[in-house]
């Protein structure tokens, strides 16, 4: 009787964890983003998107840069849900007063240009978190970049993390293991790591995030020894020691607007702006080395990989089926 008492408990417990299983299965099923989300209740959404910013590219160069940067610094903060996109009211800390975003984040503006034609074309259908997916896949290709099939379906959060926002999202001050870890913490790899922080290959940083490698170093009194002295000099001239700390320095010195592999051939140069662009090559024996010098020596190498890493970072935690809702006005939750 213990052997057929055994196998009916074994039985039974194989049922139950193939329905388990079956139940997981459906629910990742469901929550999974597709591609192909928006074809018939909104099939132009990516060209209407991408007019837009063809249009704000005109007036501001930086402003594809400043898109990927919202798509970024948004899904680090419980995930791709819109939350950066809110502004402060009586229950909400916006997540715009944040450390890593007050006075640093910029293109709110041409979000909402893109949420008002959406709007126009298909109203109360697609979600501020896909708009800002499709902005920065638009962004990307629209400066000499890659491009991919953005992966859709997000839903748009009903509050912010403004505590979040100071604590996950990796800073140019800190040093690889940290960042490491914060990417690790999001399901992010090393290759995600470095294959995403390429998007440094377009854009601007403020004198006040890096000039503390040009004059002091980790508090040694001297320049930071991994700068190129020419690359040291030029930056000297100008973010001078008691200068305004908002000027404004292309990251990369070489293409300042286009999307290419020059990022890493300017690490390769020690000529990263940031600490944490240069550490992913000077860091002696650190994995991303090798990373680095094969996308510098690939254009193609890095594009592929970019594209994979943002999906994968656009895969973070999304809100789909019923949670969270289709906000109307990417700044506030509806009915407030």
């Amino acid at each position: 009787m213990a052997p057929r008492s055994f196998s009916s408990s074994s039985s039974s417990s194989s049922i139950l964890a193939a329905t388990i299983c079956l139940a997981f299965i459906l629910h990742q099923a469901q929550a999974q983003l597709s591609a192909t989300f928006y074809a018939t209740t909104c099939p132009n959404v990516s060209t209407i998107v991408s007019n837009v910013i063809q249009q704000a590219l005109q007036s501001d160069t930086r402003i594809a840069a400043s898109l990927i940067r919202l798509h970024f610094h948004d899904c680090f903060v419980n995930g791709c849900d819109a939350s950066l996109l809110l502004d402060g009211s009586s229950t909400i800390q916006s997540e715009k007063n944040a450390g890593p975003n007050v006075n640093s984040t910029r293109g709110f503006d041409v979000v909402d240009n893109i949420k008002t034609a959406v709007e126009n074309a298909c109203a109360g259908v697609v979600s501020c978190a896909d708009i800002l997916a499709l902005a920065a896949e638009s962004s990307v290709s629209l400066s000499g970049g890659p491009s991919w099939s953005v992966l859709l379906g997000r839903r748009d959060s009903l509050t912010a993390n403004q505590g979040g926002a100071n604590t996950s999202i990796p800073s140019p001050f800190e040093g690889l293991s940290n960042i490491t870890s914060k990417f690790s913490a999001v399901g992010l790899n090393t290759t995600d790591l470095v294959a995403l922080s390429g998007a440094h290959t377009f854009g601007r940083a403020q004198c006040r995030v890096f000039s503390n490698r040009l004059y002091n170093f980790s508090s040694t009194g001297n320049p930071d020894p991994t700068l190129n002295t020419t690359y040291l000099a030029t930056l000297q001239q100008i973010c001078p020691q008691n200068g305004s700390g908002t000027t404004l320095t292309n990251l990369d010195p070489t293409t300042p607007d286009a999307f290419d592999n020059n990022y890493f051939t300017n690490l390769q140069n020690n000529q990263g702006l940031l600490q944490s662009d240069q550490e992913l090559f000077s860091t002696s024996g650190a994995a991303t080395v090798s990373i680095v010098n094969n996308f510098a020596s690939s254009q193609t190498a890095f594009f592929q990989s970019f594209a994979q890493s943002m999906i994968n970072m656009g895969n973070i935690s999304p809100l789909t089926g019923s949670s969270g809702e289709i906000r109307s006005d990417c700044k506030k939750v509806n009915g407030s």
